[in-house]
């Protein structure tokens, strides 16, 4: 193996090699060589420098035109917020496109293959911001009903919002993210009266003037009829407090007959000569709430009237009707112990006649039927479920004549009292009401009256058929006293049914119908009583009603002569406020 000049050799071949075809080609060159010229587009650091922006595949899109670009739209843009005059660019010499360009009907809220900055929904104050549809996020719902508000009404005609003055957005809950506005409660009574506030007592008065025709006031075995007159004033006041209650309802009426009734061919009527009657009933109910469980009651009471025209204490012969007034007062105290409620209270009573005046001009004294009534009252109720509430109650008294002896002869003292049972209820405001049964008795010191007893039944139903129909019913049940001889007491039963009917909400028509019992405790007669009544109201206002009454009344006694007929027939104004 060789080394040296043959190592040099070689590499002196490779060189030489290389160095002849770059001789060749300057020897072929025609034209001087020249050095490159450095321009921006060498340096420029975007994507695609060397291409034309006009030119490049990812220039973005306008959304008129398609052969501007992005600063020659800009440039427009601003010529013409500058110079609103100027005349658009020319399209001669520009190749028209066709088509729409890309992401054309993306608006603001689809996808942009152009990834153009979307724009901002401006929202209200107070609106709240939309979701964003997506992994975690659920569609967005259409908002329900406000279960706060009533339910939606049937769209009204046009002609019903036709010629109306528009109410502002705030006022009509139409502006976005307004809070709900409260509604206010609808009126039951749009007619109804509307009172006056004195300080914190809210006052209602109210006056009646009826006049009509009664074909038999003194409620006679052979009718007599005579015109009449009726007022009748009213007075509610209740107090307006957070705590503790006052209620005074005050409610009196005179009626008056143009008729007399004098002795017919010196025959002494069981009617008296003049028939008039006044009548009055009122009462004050106070309620101090020392706790919220403990509450002290008081009631003061009063009534003034006659006996009732036809009964058998009427006496022969009478000028006018004797008046007697009926006042007392109870005192009482109720505790709630938790769902049990425990009531008690002691009453006193007094009850005082007018002497009577004679149509010959003689005075007969009514001391014997004047007493005074003592005694005391309990209740206990359990609440056992929302809207049924049972209850035992209980009453003991006695009642001492100012007189021991009476005109026949008889001690008419007495102790007795009831005991009944039975529950209030409250079925969803359709069926409100309370109802008992039980047994009354009363036993006089005179040996020769005996006890009375009897079943005991009260109620208080009111049934709200539909929004136009209410049914009432009421039963009542008491002992009264008497002046017949060897009767101990009257033991009546009254059963009265009423529906009212609005056949619009000012016209208002009223049925009532009323069944009774007299039974007389220690002597064979035994009384029925019917009464039908009808009632049509038209209310004029608020302020302004106007009446009207038939009404046919029935005594079916078994006693000879003594049973009654009467139809009455009124009609008359009522003015309240």
């Amino acid at each position: 193996m060789m080394s040296g000049p043959a190592t040099g050799r070689r590499k002196r071949v490779a060189a030489l090699r290389a160095f002849l075809p770059c001789l060749a080609l300057i020897a072929f060159q025609q034209t001087p060589a020249r050095a490159q010229t450095l321009t921006s587009d060498l340096l420029r650091p975007v994507r695609d420098g060397f291409v034309l922006p006009q030119d490049s595949p990812l220039r973005r899109t306008g959304t008129n035109t398609a052969q501007s670009t992005p600063d020659d739209r800009s440039n427009n843009a601003d010529n013409r917020l500058r110079n609103p005059d100027a005349p658009a660019p020319s399209r001669i010499g520009n190749i028209p496109t066709y088509g729409l360009p890309a992401a054309s009907g993306a608006s603001s809220s689809g996808y942009d293959s152009l990834n153009r900055k979307r724009q901002k929904a401006k929202l209200y104050p107070g609106q709240p911001k939309p979701k964003l549809v997506g992994p975690g996020n659920r569609l967005p719902t259409a908002p329900g009903p406000d279960p706060r508000l009533p339910p939606p009404k049937l769209p009204q005609p046009p002609s019903a919002t036709a010629n109306k003055a528009p109410i502002p957005p705030a006022m009509a809950g139409t502006v976005s993210g307004q809070p709900y506005r409260k509604r206010l409660k609808v009126d039951d009574d749009p007619f109804g009266a509307v009172g006056d506030y004195a300080g914190s007592f809210l006052v209602k008065t109210a006056v009646e003037f009826m006049g009509g025709y009664n074909t038999n006031p003194g409620r006679t075995f052979v009718e007599k009829g005579s015109p009449f007159y009726v007022v009748a004033p009213e007075l509610l006041v209740v107090s307006d407090w957070t705590r503790h209650a006052v209620v005074a309802d005050l409610r009196g009426s005179y009626t008056g007959y143009t008729n007399t009734f004098p002795p017919e061919n010196g025959v002494v009527s069981s009617a008296p000569t003049d028939v008039n009657r006044p009548d009055f009933l009122g009462h004050v109910d106070g309620r101090l709430d020392v706790t919220n469980d403990t509450h002290l009651l008081a009631q003061a009471r009063l009534r003034v009237t006659t006996d009732n025209p036809g009964s058998p204490n009427v006496q022969a012969g009478l000028a006018k009707y004797p008046l007697y007034a009926a006042f007392g007062g109870t005192f009482g105290v109720d505790q709630n112990f938790n769902r049990l409620q425990v009531s008690g209270g002691a009453s006193v009573d007094r009850i005082a006649y007018q002497n009577s005046l004679l149509t010959d001009g003689t005075v007969t004294s009514n001391d014997d039927r004047n007493y005074n009534q003592f005694g005391g009252v309990g209740r206990v109720s359990y609440d056992l479920k929302p809207g049924l509430k049972p209850f035992i109650e209980g009453e003991a008294n006695t009642r001492s004549h100012d007189q021991l002896v009476d005109r026949n002869g008889y001690e008419r003292n007495s102790t007795g009292g009831f005991i009944k049972g039975g529950t209030s209820f409250e079925f969803s405001r359709l069926l409100i009401g309370e109802a008992a049964i039980g047994w009354a008795a009363r036993t006089y010191e005179d040996p020769r009256l005996l006890p009375l007893q009897g079943l005991l039944t009260s109620a208080s139903l009111i049934w709200s058929a539909t929004p136009l129909t209410t049914a009432k019913f009421f039963v009542l049940t008491s002992i009264d006293e008497t002046t017949l001889p060897g009767v101990s007491g009257v033991l009546t039963h009254l059963y009265t049914a009423e529906v009212n009917h609005d056949f619009r909400r000012w016209l208002t028509a009223v049925g009532r119908f009323t069944y009774g019992t007299q039974a007389y405790q220690g002597d064979a007669r035994f009384d029925r009583i019917y009464s039908l009544s009808g009632d049509l109201i038209y209310k004029l206002n608020r302020d302004v009603w106007i009446k009207g009454t038939v009404r046919r009344d029935i005594l079916d006694s078994n006693v000879p002569q003594s049973s009654s007929a009467a139809t009455v027939v009124m009609l008359g104004v009522r003015l309240q406020r």
